[in-house]
């Protein structure tokens, strides 16, 4: 992996706004927030508590991450831009209330240029210590009036995603009789099991986590897990859905998967440029990510309503990703480019068109 020393900083973020590194020796807290687009409203996006191998990897991570989630708020309708954070360190053993708090004062530094929430390694008791130094914070507790877990919400939109592309390539949204495999059933993919399991789908499941797969099997007996990624990838399925760490459509899973369609919740999935073209050329249908998990998105940008948070409301808002996804596979099919193209080309323009009504101007 590229070291700092040669990495050239400005190069790597050219298409962010801003990029900054928090360092506070005392807590032991080392950050970096990535504010990617302000062209439709202020930047929201997740903090991830990572133990990185080396801050370049960090700086990789958020500046793909934060890109990711202006797409995702554009393609989603939201009027807010794309941010997101990383702390480096294992939240297990670096994890404080002091280290927080410290990272909020980072965060209120920015004057609402970009607002924090829930990520991996991080949960809403979290944010409500992130809050007690710094007014930018959603993903809070019900108990300070946030929105709680927003894997609630990211679960049921790849829900929605995954009916949609179902209807696309098989005519009916119904997922009944269908083989799902979900790779990572942590705090989405525990939740999207059970939308499958309701919905009648063949549930195989993995996890590095043993804990995670005997929840799972403890709520869902007649879910069958397998040992790894690769056992999963393995299997006859209709759909493919990883719901882990990004990266996850290599080109050796592509050429693996027997899958009429991937939908699942992680990041970032495509490995490197041009795996969209190679699933496509298989005739495998990829819902873009961005596009399905924005769901946690919604619900957490539903805590900036003046009127206060509203589950029903933002529900009914990321009921909508059904509509989003099927519309972004018919412009990929009109346009003869695979789904992930033709959704940022959707994004890209609502991010265009809106930014010069804001006097922002998007290359």
């Amino acid at each position: 992996m590229t070291s700092l020393q040669s990495l050239d900083v400005f190069e790597a973020g050219a298409h962010h706004e801003q990029v900054v590194f928090c360092n506070d020796p005392a807590t032991g807290l080392r950050a970096i927030i990535a504010v990617h687009s302000t062209a439709l409203g202020p930047a929201l996006g997740g903090t991830r508590f990572y133990p990185y191998a080396s801050t370049a990897d960090a700086l990789a991570d958020v500046l793909d991450l934060s890109r990711g989630m202006s797409y995702k708020a554009a393609l989603a309708g939201l009027d807010l831009g794309g941010g997101k954070a990383v702390i480096i360190g294992d939240p297990a053993t670096s994890k404080s209330e002091a280290l927080l708090r410290a990272y909020g004062r980072f965060v209120q530094s920015l004057g609402g240029r970009y607002y924090t929430a829930c990520d991996v390694g991080t949960f809403s008791a979290d944010m409500d210590d992130i809050a007690r130094e710094c007014s930018y914070v959603t993903g809070r507790s019900v108990a300070h009036g946030g929105a709680g877990d927003s894997s609630v919400l990211t679960a049921y939109g790849v829900w929605q995603g995954m009916q949609a592309a179902a209807a696309f390539a098989w005519g009916s949204p119904s997922l009944e009789g269908r083989t799902v495999g979900v790779a990572g059933v942590g705090k989405v993919g525990h939740h999207l099991v059970s939308h499958l399991v309701d919905g009648g789908a063949r549930v195989v499941v993995t996890d590095v986590s043993p804990a995670a797969l005997d929840r799972v099997r403890d709520e869902h007996p007649e879910v069958r897990a397998v040992g790894s990624t690769e056992e999963l990838v393995a299997e006859q399925l209709d759909v493919y859905a990883p719901c882990a760490l990004g990266g996850a459509l290599t080109d050796e899973v592509v050429d693996e998967l027997s899958a009429t369609i991937v939908c699942g919740a992680a990041n970032n999935q495509l490995a490197h440029p041009g795996v969209e073209k190679a699933l496509a050329e298989r005739g495998i249908h990829y819902a873009p990510d961005y596009c399905v998990n924005s769901g946690g998105l919604i619900q957490v940008a539903d805590e900036l309503d003046p009127s206060g948070f509203s589950f029903e409301r933002a529900q009914l808002r990321a009921r909508r990703i059904y509509d989003t996804t099927y519309s972004v596979f018919e412009l990929g099919a009109s346009d003869g480019v695979p789904p992930a193209v033709a959704a940022d080309r959707l994004a890209e323009r609502r991010m265009r068109d809106v930014g010069r009504l804001r006097g922002i101007y998007v290359n």
